[in-house]
């Protein structure tokens, strides 16, 4: 994966119809799709603003940094992604034992859903470490192995290869204690219905996967998300890639935990969309949209605290409440809330409605 991530990104950095912009931070944002303008600073400098037709979040998520199991205590114990490091560069021949304990971080009442990841990751090392040396012995401690997909074939091959699975319950983690000779992990095995302890050269902690930079990136671009941080999709079904907000799409682990396969297909899905925008020459609008009467209007302020895509602004400049008609998603929460009734619903009107009531009375409904 990293010589992958690395050759994309030099195909990425030598195109020349491709801006780079590094340790860059969004600094502001305005406009609608079709006509985004965004303030970026790049390298601690003075702000540049870039115009541009649509949006693509893939802002990626973060590994958890355990603080259970000692890590950061004893150098003996990593993460899965420093494993998978330490063995590219020195190889497993001089480790005896290696225990992996999973769902670090994940699966708890902090983060409650799988990260997807950890399962795979933690066999695909052990994979490797039987492959550079088979006499090295791995144990994996786990709650539920989850190898999605075809992915259950490097599982089986695992047990094949004669790494040890053990199961262990929520409510009683293992136990790690370090020593001279190694790490100490006492485990409660459900099969003896006993306590083993096993002494290890390195533990692997299979740490969760967490959002990363949503907050902000949320907060600026006024873009949802949902209770532990990831970018929310239009709908799970009809528009997977899409945003609440048109002209802006997601992919990736922005959305959520997913394994790499999945993030590709869904960055190409983003793309397609993205694309399949940006080839119109026009485009066409709802005419279910918001409208203010500016002489009846009290500017009470009501509309623009209530909208929930925060459309509705009070221009100093003219003194009169804005609706932006490429803003405005249609919702009629300005129409219903205000007090005066100067706020009107393009196709819902009052008049439009009552007519519609009556027919149907008129035919015994």
């Amino acid at each position: 994966i990293p010589a992958y991530v690395e050759k994309l990104a030099g195909q990425v950095r030598a195109d020349e119809k491709i801006t780079v912009l590094a340790d860059s931070e969004i600094v502001g944002f305005e406009g609608f799709q079709g006509n985004f303008k965004t303030q970026v600073r790049v390298n601690g400098q003075d702000p540049q603003e870039i115009q541009h037709g649509v949006i693509i979040v893939a802002t990626g998520a973060g590994e958890y940094t355990p603080k259970e199991f000692l890590y950061g205590e004893d150098e003996r114990v990593l993460t899965q992604t420093q494993l998978s490091d330490l063995l590219a560069a020195k190889g497993a021949a001089d480790l005896d034992s290696v225990v992996m304990i999973q769902c670090v971080g994940s699966r708890n009442d902090e983060r409650p859903n799988c990260s997807r990841i950890c399962c795979q990751a933690a066999v695909k090392n052990a994979l490797d470490i039987k492959k550079k040396s088979p006499a090295t012995q791995v144990f994996i401690l786990y709650r539920d192995m989850r190898m999605y997909g075809l992915m259950e074939d490097y599982y089986t091959e695992a047990r094949r290869q004669g790494v040890l699975f053990v199961r262990y319950q929520k409510d009683n983690p293992p136990a790690v204690k370090a020593a001279a000779d190694g790490i100490l992990v006492t485990v409660r095995d459900h099969v003896l219905q006993k306590d083993i302890e096993i002494r290890s050269d390195i533990l692997a902690l299979s740490a969760g996967v967490q959002p990363k930079g949503s907050e902000e990136v949320g907060r600026k671009m006024k873009l949802n998300t949902n209770s532990e941080g990831y970018f929310l999709e239009a709908h799970v079904k009809l528009r997977p890639v899409d945003m609440g907000s048109d002209g802006v799409f997601l992919c990736g682990t922005a959305h959520g935990p997913k394994l790499i396969s999945e993030a590709i297909v869904q960055a190409s899905a983003a793309a397609s969309r993205a694309v399949t925008f940006l080839s119109k020459d026009q485009i066409k609008l709802s005419a279910i949209k918001a409208q203010v009467d500016p002489d009846h209007c009290v500017k009470c302020l009501t509309c623009v605290r209530s909208c929930p895509f925060e459309v509705p602004r009070f221009s100093v400049a003219e003194g009169e409440i804005k609706i932006d008609a490429a803003l405005c998603q249609g919702c009629g929460v300005c129409a219903c809330v205000c007090p005066r009734q100067t706020i009107k619903l393009n196709n819902y009107e009052d008049d439009q409605i009552t007519c519609a009531i009556e027919t149907l009375l008129a035919g015994g409904m």
